[in-house]
């Protein structure tokens, strides 16, 4: 369950209550999840604790088009999706991941590059501006934007100035989104923690463990 209070239908804004029309048309999403693409749609019931996050997010998705065919973005579709795929690949968020899936098949991009974004480094599927891309994102999602001259310098003979700017943005705006959703456990991210201690077994017939072996020597 998210970890914090999701927002019913009764109490919802008018622009919020426009997005719960799209996603889950008369139901109450909070009594009623569930959305067209498999999510429980908590991201939505969350984000609406605070309106004014709520339309500040759901106005950056309407720059693509995002629940209605006018877009303003000049960046290539493609593009933008292959980054914001690596960016929830990169991020850990299956959320963010398995939606742009989605996403990248509706805007053309083929099932051998979606397949490709967790190695991309090693594939040879993707044109240099993907690459560049690719490249451009994990500097500003694994490096928190520390990018090299050489990386910058390609990117920028490829793509437009304006076209770099929205990029950076788009790829932060989902590494928001990412983290956000692991923190709060919301859609997919709703998941246990894995790293922890594991038990030594106890039933005897096993080896010892070297280092454990090792450090009571040592200690003794």
């Amino acid at each position: 369950m998210p970890r914090l209070r999701q927002v019913p239908l009764s109490e919802a804004t008018e622009n919020v209550r426009k997005f719960y029309k799209q996603l889950f048309g008369d139901r109450d999403p909070v009594a009623e999840p569930g959305t067209a693409t498999g999510t429980p749609g908590n991201w939505w019931t969350v984000f609406a604790l605070v309106p004014a996050i709520f339309d500040h997010a759901t106005a950056q998705f309407g720059m693509f088009g995002m629940f209605s065919d006018r877009s303003v973005s000049k960046l290539d579709p493609k593009v933008r999706e292959i980054a914001l795929l690596r960016t929830g690949f990169a991020v850990g968020s299956q959320f963010v991941f398995s939606q742009h899936c989605k996403a990248g098949r509706r805007n053309g991009l083929s099932e051998e590059k979606i397949a490709a974004i967790p190695d991309w480094g090693v594939s040879d599927v993707f044109s240099p501006l993907e690459r560049a891309v690719l490249a451009y994102t994990d500097c500003l999602v694994l490096q928190h934007g520390r990018v090299p001259d050489g990386t910058f310098n390609a990117l920028h003979s490829l793509i437009s100035e304006e076209d770099i700017l929205e990029l950076s943005y788009h790829v932060m705006a989902y590494n928001l989104h990412a983290v956000m959703c692991k923190a709060l456990k919301l859609e997919f991210d709703d998941v246990p923690e894995r790293i922890r201690e594991l038990p030594v077994p106890k039933d005897g017939k096993l080896t010892a463990d070297w280092a454990g072996a090792a450090w009571a020597k040592q200690e003794g």
